[in-house]
């Protein structure tokens, strides 16, 4: 059998999104493996086809051979809090902790999960502004620009997340809607997971704006999630609007150690190529330390200088929105790229993926001017 091959989806911007050829993730030679490991650190979002096959332990397994000593799922026991933005999306397959399954619509079992309902995450739930009802099938958003990570305690972000497409309801596309003021849209597939490359993004950053970004770090709150439980989104999915509705820090779940608010760099290094993505999760950053030691905590001026780092990495021509079928196994290097849910499913619009991330047994690579 030949090796595997890889090959870019949009010839123009190879470093996201290749597909991958002559190979059974289910049974992965050590080369194989390897090759698949420098494509996905290439193209940062990459693509099986027809590994319907695949268990949710070979999903796991995979999962963790890219960072072998990874053992908790990526939120740990963070997800089962009911205050939780997170909580109503996900649910846990029984014999494979580590695989969550997402989706929308009625599913009457699926491995050993019985009479489950998945609720597709909508803009409406989430956004200050909406799109109206009348219009709501054929008009969509990006829900929420993140990377996946509980950003709390000592779980570290995922270095890769797996996602397998086991029904894909098909049949209509939708118009994306930025909603900002920019006039910007984007037709999307129904249910298109959306990736930006957080190394593009950096890359058009100004030489100002990347001494900024290599020198810098931001703080995210304690109990991320919850903490935003309250709050609503920017229309364009990219952070959240300032108006005060944050739980109070004092209302939280209690901080059990100083450590366990995270602080992470800006810009996480790329272990193959070197290049600098940057990566920040604009929904829960809460503050931005400096160099010189300074720390910005003006949650307002906070948000709108990480949207301004950050906008124009999501425009149109910047997104890759990938078209699902069933049977596709996307990989994405969870330090490289930002990601959001899209689309809204009429009720009887069944979709069900599987979903696995374990937190990593190390931080970010972060730019050798913060040692």
């Amino acid at each position: 059998m030949p090796g595997i091959t890889v090959s870019p989806i949009t010839p123009s911007r190879p470093g996201l999104g290749a597909l991958i050829d002559n190979v059974d993730l289910e049974n992965l030679s050590d080369a194989d493996f390897e090759a698949l490991r420098h494509a996905l650190y290439t193209h940062n979002v990459v693509c099986v086809k027809s590994q319907a096959h695949l268990t949710p332990k070979g999903q796991a397994e995979l999962t963790r051979r890219f960072d072998p000593e990874a053992m908790s799922y990526g939120h740990g026991k963070t997800i089962d809090a009911k205050r939780s933005i997170l909580h109503p999306d996900l649910k846990t397959v029984p014999h494979q902790p580590e695989v969550q399954v997402i989706g929308n619509g009625f599913v009457p079992e699926y491995e050993g999960l019985e009479n489950i309902t998945l609720k597709h995450p909508h803009h409406r739930t989430f956004h200050t502004t909406v799109i109206p009802e009348d219009k709501d099938l054929d008009f969509t958003r990006f829900y929420r620009w993140h990377i996946d990570a509980a950003l709390y305690g000592g779980l570290q972000p995922p270095l890769v997340t797996s996602l397998l497409a086991v029904k894909v309801p098909k049949g209509r596309t939708q118009t994306l809607l930025y909603d900002d003021g920019s006039n910007d849209t984007l037709q999307v597939p129904l249910g298109t997971t959306a990736f930006v490359s957080g190394y593009t993004m950096f890359d058009n950053l100004s030489a100002e704006q990347k001494e900024f970004v290599l020198t810098s770090k931001v703080e995210y709150a304690p109990h991320p999630y919850v903490w935003i439980s309250t709050a609503k989104s920017r229309p364009d999915g990219l952070g959240m609007v300032s108006e005060g509705k944050e739980v109070p820090v004092d209302e939280l779940p209690p901080v059990e150690k100083a450590t366990d608010v995270q602080i992470q760099p800006m810009a996480w290094q790329n272990p193959v190529t070197g290049r600098f993505a940057l990566q920040i999760h604009p929904s829960v950053v809460r503050k931005i330390h400096l160099r010189d030691g300074t720390v910005i905590d003006d949650l307002a001026k906070v948000r709108e200088m990480v949207h301004d780092l950050q906008r124009p990495g999501i425009a149109p021509p910047l997104v890759y929105a990938h078209d699902w079928e069933e049977g596709d196994c996307v990989l994405f290097n969870n330090h490289g790229v930002l990601h959001s849910v899209v689309g809204a499913f009429d009720k009887d619009e069944v979709r069900l993926f599987r979903q696995c991330n374990l937190a990593a047994s190390r931080p970010p690579l972060a730019p050798e001017v913060q040692a």
